[in-house]
Parts: C-alpha cells; sequence; structure tokens
C-alpha cells in the first residue's frame, strides 16, 4: 500500500522518512491543460509513431546511454557507495530482455549506479505501451501550463495520494519536490487514477536514475501504460489495488501456511494484515534492499514482488518462531522484522529465497486477480472508490457454532480462498437443528457454492472440508454416482490438532508434469459390502474435465488439462447412500446416508492421513455458507 496512516513514524535512521501530504480542493484548469496538452501531444505523435515492442525479442544496445551514475536529485550523503565497474557496460551490451532478466537476479548492475542508470533507462524504454504514452515533451508543456516559473509547486496534490506519507529514499529536498510535480503532473493526464498508493515510490526511485523530471514522467508513464500480456506494473484504481491484496492473501494462504496460521491467530482482520504486503517492501525495506526488488520488477512485473512478499513472509514465521514468544502486534511486529531484515538475511539471500519459490504462472496469477476483482464488484466495489475498511474474518460476537470456537473458525475461514472471505459465515445446516437426515442436508445446502463441513465425532474429534461446488453438482450424471468440483476444495482436521490437505497437485506440483497419464479409474464406493466396486449405478466415477473448466478455480481449472492422474481429482461427491469427499485409493471422507457413521483413510486427491479414528460415529455436523449465496 504505501499509503501508511498519518500516524506512522519512521524508525531513527531507517530506510524512509516522509513529509504528510495534505490535500486540497479540486484543480480548475485541469480538464483544459489536458485537453490542450493532449492535442499538442496527438500532433506531435503522429509524426513520431513508431510500433509498439515486444520486450522478449528486442536485442539492447547500450550504445544510447543518456547519462552515468544517479540523478542530481539524490543526497550523496544518503546513497550507498559502491566501487564503479568501467568495463561493467559491456555485459549488457546485445542482450535480449530474457538474457537481461538472467543478469538482474545475478545482481549485474547491483553495486553500479552508472550501470544501474542505463539499464533502467533501456528496460522502461522497450516496454510495449500504447501509442499516446505521455513523453517528456508533454511533461515540459504541461508542467510550464500548470507551474509556470515556480520552483516549487503550490498545486494541489493528487487525490489518489490522500493522506498518504512519500518514501524519501535517498532524494534531496530538492527532489522531493520534483516527485511532487511530477506527480501532479500524471494526475491531470491520468484521470482515471483514484487509487495509486504505489506510484509515489516508483517515481521516486525512478526520478534516482534518471536525467531530470521530464525523463522520470515519461519513464513512469511508459510504466503505467504498459501493454504485455498479463503483466502489470502499477494498479492505479482502489478495485484493483484490493484485488491484488487479496491475490496476495491467497498465494500466502499456499505457498506460506505456518505464517499464515500465525497471523490469522494473531489478528482479529488478516486481510487488513496482507493489505500493507507493499508497504513490506517499498517502504518498510532498507533503500539497499529496495532497489535490488526494484532492479528485478522492472523486467518481471508485479509478479516478482509476491515473490520476495512471500519470502519475508517465510523468513518472519521462521524467526518469531525461534523466539518462541506470542504475537501481540502483528503488523507492528512485520514492520519491526523489515525494518531490521539486514539482522536476518542480505537482500541477495533474499532474492535466492524468493526464486527458489514455485509459484503459479504469470497468466495463473493474472485469472486470480481477475476471479478476486470480480468478487469485490459483486460487493459493490467500485473503481472511482478512494477506501472501504473490510472485515473479512469471523465475527466472535455473532458466530455461534456447536463444533467449533470462533477462533478455530477463523483460522479455517483464513485458508478459504480471498474472494469468497469476504463473506461472513451462514449456517445452512446442522444436525442439531435439521436432524440426521441427508435429503434434508442437500435441500438446506443445495444453491450454496461453495461450503465449509464441519464434523464432531462422538469420540471428540472435529475435523471438516471446504467443498468448491454445489451439491446440485451430483444430478448432473444422470443419477450415475461421479465427483465434481475443483482443486480448490481441500480437507482439514481442528481437534486433537490443526492442519490443513489441499490438492496433491498444490503441493507437489512437479508430479503433474513427472508422473505418466493413466487410464480412466474408478473409486470403488464405501457403501457396497467390503468396498468392492460393482455395476450398480452408485458406481463413483470420475467427471470429465471440460465440466469443470473455467468453475470458481480460474488458476487450478487450466491444470485439470495436464494431470497425470484422474484419480488425483476427485474432489466431492453425493448420493441417496451418502456423500464422499476425496478419492483415488480411498476417500479422505465418506459419511453414510444416515448421517450417523463415518470412515476416513487415505486419498491420492489430497494425500492425506486419516483426519480422525479411521470408522466413526457423528456426534453433530454442520454446514457453513457464504452470506451473499
Amino acid at each position: 500500500m504505501l499509503q501508511i496512516g498519518p500516524s506512522y513514524t519512521s524508525p531513527v535512521g531507517g530506510p524512509t522518512a516522509g513529509f504528510s501530504l495534505e490535500i486540497a480542493a479540486g484543480r480548475n484548469r485541469a480538464n483544459a491543460i489536458m485537453d490542450e496538452v493532449q492535442e499538442s501531444h496527438v500532433k506531435n505523435s503522429q509524426e513520431t509513431a513508431s510500433p509498439s515492442k515486444v520486450p522478449e525479442v528486442k536485442i539492447w544496445n547500450s550504445a544510447a546511454t543518456f547519462h552515468q551514475g544517479y540523478s542530481k536529485f539524490v543526497d550523496n550523503d544518503k546513497i550507498p557507495k559502491w566501487n564503479e565497474n568501467l568495463d561493467s557496460q559491456e555485459q549488457l551490451q546485445g542482450k535480449s530482455t530474457k538474457e537481461l532478466k538472467k543478469l538482474a537476479r545475478q545482481g549485474c548492475w547491483a553495486k553500479s549506479h552508472a550501470l544501474r542508470a542505463e539499464a533502467y533507462h533501456h528496460i522502461i524504454q522497450d516496454l510495449p505501451c500504447r501509442l499516446m504514452t505521455p513523453d517528456t515533451t508533454v511533461y515540459k508543456d504541461i508542467a510550464s501550463k500548470l507551474f509556470g516559473e515556480q520552483s516549487e509547486s503550490y498545486e494541489p496534490l493528487p487525490e489518489f495520494m490522500e493522506e498518504s506519507i512519500m518514501p524519501e529514499y535517498c532524494l534531496t529536498k530538492e527532489g522531493l519536490h520534483a516527485v511532487k510535480k511530477i506527480l501532479i503532473c500524471i494526475s491531470n493526464l491520468y484521470p482515471d487514477i483514484s487509487f495509486c498508493p504505489l506510484l509515489p515510490a516508483v517515481t521516486a526511485l525512478v526520478l534516482h536514475y534518471s536525467q531530470d523530471e521530464a525523463h522520470c514522467f515519461e519513464n513512469t508513464c511508459r510504466l503505467l501504460d504498459c501493454k504485455a500480456p498479463h503483466t502489470s506494473y502499477i494498479d492505479y484504481s482502489f478495485l484493483n489495488y484490493e484485488a491484488s491484496c487479496m491475490t496476495f492473501g491467497d498465494l500466502a494462504n499456499k505457498h506460506c501456511p505456518a505464517a499464515h496460521r500465525l497471523i490469522a491467530s494473531s489478528s482479529d482482520n488478516i486481510f487488513e494484515v496482507y493489505s500493507e504486503w507493499l508497504v513490506w517492501l517499498f517502504s518498510d525495506l532498507p533503500f539497499d534492499y529496495v532497489i535490488r526488488i526494484f532492479d528485478i520488477y522492472l523486467l518481471e512485473g508485479q509478479k516478482v514482488l509476491y515473490r520476495i512478499a512471500l519470502a519475508l513472509l517465510k523468513q518472519y514465521q521462521l524467526f518469531m518462531a525461534s523466539k518462541g514468544v506470542e504475537v501481540a502486534d502483528i503488523k507492528g511486529s512485520l514492520q519491526a522484522f523489515m525494518w531490521d531484515i539486514n539482522e536476518h538475511m542480505t537482500a541477495e539471500k533474499l532474492l535466492e529465497k524468493a526464486f527458489g519459490i514455485r509459484l503459479f504462472s504469470r497468466k495463473e496469477i493474472w485469472l486470480l486477480q481477475m476471479a478476486n476483482r470480480k468478487a469485490l464488484v459483486e460487493k459493490g466495489v467500485t473503481m472511482v472508490q478512494h477506501r472501504q475498511s473490510f472485515h473479512l474474518t469471523v465475527n466472535a460476537h455473532d458466530f455461534t457454532s456447536t463444533i467449533v470456537t470462533a477462533q478455530e473458525m477463523r483460522i479455517v475461514w483464513s485458508w478459504i480462498p480471498e474472494r469468497f472471505s469476504l463473506f461472513s459465515p451462514t449456517l445452512l445446516f446442522s444436525t442439531s437443528e435439521d436432524g440426521y437426515s441427508l435429503q434434508r442436508f442437500y435441500s438446506c445446502c443445495e444453491g450454496y457454492e461453495p461450503t465449509v463441513m464441519l464434523i464432531k465425532t462422538t469420540l471428540g474429534e472435529v475435523c471438516g472440508a471446504f467443498l468448491s461446488s454445489d451439491w446440485n453438482e451430483r444430478k448432473k450424471s444422470g443419477g450415475a454416482s461421479s465427483f465434481f468440483g475443483t482443486g480448490e476444495c481441500f480437507i482439514f482436521t481442528v481437534h486433537p490438532e490443526i492442519e490443513r490437505y489441499e490438492w496433491v497437485f498444490i503441493k507437489k506440483p512437479e508430479q503433474a508434469k513427472a508422473m505418466p497419464r493413466s487410464p480412466r479409474q474408478r473409486s470403488p464406493s464405501p457403501f457396497t459390502p467390503e468396498g468392492r466396486s460393482s455395476p450398480s449405478p452408485n458406481h463413483l466415477t470420475v467427471p470429465k474435465l471440460d465440466m469443470i473448466k473455467y468453475r470458481l478455480s480460474p488458476f487450478l481449472a487450466i491444470r485439470h488439462f495436464k494431470l497425470p492422474s484422474k484419480t488425483a481429482s476427485m474432489f466431492m461427491s453425493g448420493t441417496q447412500d451418502g456423500i464422499i469427499i476425496g478419492g483415488g485409493g480411498g476417500q479422505a471422507l465418506s459419511i453414510d446416508g444416515n448421517l450417523h457413521h463415518g470412515r476416513t483413510e487415505h486419498c491420492e486427491t489430497f494425500d492425506n492421513p486419516p483426519l480422525c479414528q479411521e470408522n466413526f460415529q457423528v456426534q453433530l455436523l454442520e454446514v457453513w455458507g457464504f452470506q451473499n449465496s
């Protein structure tokens, strides 16, 4: 977020400091100026327009270096001093973007201000952008009209910077005023920007290695206007920003389960913690860490920021586990960890850890973000909205269950994909109120998607499942019992220990490529004698893959087309004889038609141990839905 509240204070000598940005009334001249400048730019573009460049095939020739070292806006006493390698520029000549990515990860220009300045200029200039992207000429025109000959700007700051603090990094006072002027000009040319907490930091970092204000303005606009597929640099609406925070929450849930559990148990609002993931990277870390992150970000886009934030989260959890103390203030604890990151790992070690995380592809992350964005729209969030406070976890005062406490449900709820946890849990079915009837179970749950099922055995053990699809899906097989659902389904235990078991290909994605494709297999129904298969209509079959394409889990649905074993995608099934969760070599959970007896065992879909005593009696069963369902 980079929009830290006004009460924020930077540590003495810490990586950031700032000046409070107060927003004045609206701008009277903005529209007229913008029309003039755009008209001038159209005329200019017709003379100089060139086809968009595609970074992956662009070969870089470093002969066009425009200046050496950092800009005049940098404070010599603040910026790190490095031994410049005068011959290192030869390493960059004739390199493709793919080769440059490798060099950036290796730190090719990590210790050279001159080389970094050259690299930034060429990387940003090679981005594919829309034809009308503003350039240095546009900046000079609009700055002249807005500021005249003033050395400082007295124009009101953009509304999207309301109550923000801008990182100083290594800029001088003049540099901070230059950033302010650039942001005002961008605001006048981009009226659609309504919420953009990352923009001040990006502009400030670009200015460190820009020839002047105009070049910084042009390069920042190119980052805003990048049109590479499934790639984004800067989110500039509240809707897109919130979707990116939800996406980070989903990724943390998948890749940092221990840290995710720590945050869920220490915070009443886990989303509020994750909404500061960009603050960790661009505001709380020291400058020498931030600039290494920025090196790679310019070449790889927002996906690399997810990687690095996840690596930080993992390292934070390990640090807290080694201390063995309870966390009273999770946000403050995370911030203090970022401030002191050099005591825990170097910048290079952080990047090494980040690229060791087996993340989803850029397209899959983009699909997940679009799904989160859609959920926010359904919640009523708009593009022009500035802020909204979400309470995404279980409210202890409103939640009542006969099986789990509010704190336990909060942890379970934190495992659910972010786009669903926007909504509070609502009880759909309970054996204590609705009786032990499977037909009643179906009638109460049909029409709700997704759902959470909780089971308490007569021995006091508690387990359950997150089920991504509507139980109505069982009717589509025409009487035959088949599996349905998506890879977002998971099973879990609460008592005696709390643990989650996800789809096997989330934990072990390499199996989807290494294992040979097996022929169609069937999973025996536990309701036939001794579990042996029979030709009866209750025999379970695997769903057709195209039935689940683009359902609730767009980024996991894609993976269905590459599965080596279809028995590892048996998520949920229901008949008049009972319900089954997880299949292949056994059932993770199976409950009979009377909702009295059940069985749990290892299955291929979730690669789980038995969730409780293998043969158990049901004491209580609840199903929870989402209030918007």
